[in-house]
C-alpha cells in the first residue's frame, strides 16, 4: 500500500464541512434539504450529506432507517419508492426528501460534496452503484464514505476512481483491529469522531500513509481546536466557522 500524498484530494481538508447541510438544527432549516444544502453553498462550505437506496433502486437523502424523526410517520426510507420519498416532508417544514440527483443539479459543483452511504444490511443491494451512477457525470468535486464495512468492500469495485473514505469511532483494541482491517480496501480518507482521538488508527493513517483525516461532528470553535490537533479539517454543525481555512 502506497504512502504517498494523496495530493488529488486537498479539496476534501480546504474548508469545513457542513453536517447535512448548513441547517439551524432543526429549527427551520432542517438537515439534508435543499435550503441547507443553498445555505451551505452560500456560506462556502463543503456539504456533508447522508444517503439511503429506495424500494426501486434510486438514491434519495435522507439520515435515519426509519420515518419517524424526520417525516413524522412510521415506516422505513427503504421500503418507499423515490417517488414516495421525494414525497414526504421534512420536520415542521414544507421541504421535501431531495433525490440525490436534485442535489448534485442544485450544487452544480460550486463546493465539495461528502456523501456518506447509510446501508441497511440485506435491503441496500445496489446503493454503491446507483451512487457512483448519479457521479459518472457530476462536474465537481465528490467523495464518498460509510461506517458500513459490507459497503466499503464495493466502493472500488461499483465506484471505481471515486474518492472514497472509512467514517469511524471508537478507541477499543478491538475498534482498532476492525479499523485497521479496511485499509486492505485502500480507503482514501478517513471521517472520525472527534470526542475519540487521538487512537494509533488515526495516527497510522495520517502520519504513516499520509491520507486526510476530517472529523465529525464538531459544535463550538473549543471542539474545534481539539479536533485541529488531530485531523486536517471539521465536519460541523451548530456554530459557525471560518469558512475556508488555508
Amino acid at each position: 500500500m502506497s504512502a504517498a500524498p494523496r495530493d488529488e484530494l486537498k479539496w476534501l481538508t480546504r474548508r469545513p464541512i457542513a453536517h447535512r447541510g448548513l441547517h439551524d438544527m432543526n429549527k427551520k432549516v432542517w438537515e439534508n434539504t435543499l435550503p441547507a444544502f443553498s445555505a451551505a453553498i452560500a456560506g462556502n462550505y463543503a456539504i456533508e450529506c447522508d444517503v439511503h437506496l429506495t424500494k426501486d433502486g434510486e438514491v434519495i437523502v435522507f439520515h435515519d432507517d426509519v420515518l419517524d424523526r424526520l417525516a413524522g410517520r412510521e415506516g422505513r426510507i427503504c421500503d418507499l419508492t423515490l417517488a414516495e420519498a421525494q414525497a414526504l416532508t421534512i420536520g415542521t417544514t414544507q421541504d421535501h426528501a431531495p433525490s440525490l440527483r436534485q442535489m448534485l443539479d442544485l450544487v452544480a459543483g460550486r463546493v465539495p460534496l461528502v456523501i456518506e452511504l447509510k446501508g441497511i444490511e440485506g435491503q441496500d443491494e445496489g446503493l454503491v452503484a446507483a451512487v457512483a451512477k448519479e457521479l459518472k457525470d457530476y462536474q465537481g468535486e465528490a467523495a464518498i464514505m460509510s461506517f458500513d464495512h459490507h459497503l466499503i468492500r464495493r466502493f472500488r469495485s461499483d465506484a471505481p476512481g471515486v474518492a472514497a473514505g472509512l467514517t469511524a469511532e471508537g478507541t477499543s483494541a478491538a475498534d482498532m483491529e476492525k479499523h485497521f482491517a479496511m485499509l486492505a480496501h485502500d480507503v482514501d480518507f478517513v471521517s472520525y469522531n472527534f470526542h475519540h482521538l487521538p487512537n494509533p488508527f488515526i495516527s497510522f493513517f495520517r502520519t504513516v500513509l499520509n491520507r486526510p483525516v476530517i472529523t465529525w461532528t464538531v459544535r463550538s470553535a473549543e471542539e474545534k481546536a481539539v479536533s485541529d490537533m488531530h485531523a486536517q479539517q471539521i465536519t460541523f454543525e451548530g456554530f459557525i466557522p471560518d469558512s475556508v481555512i488555508a
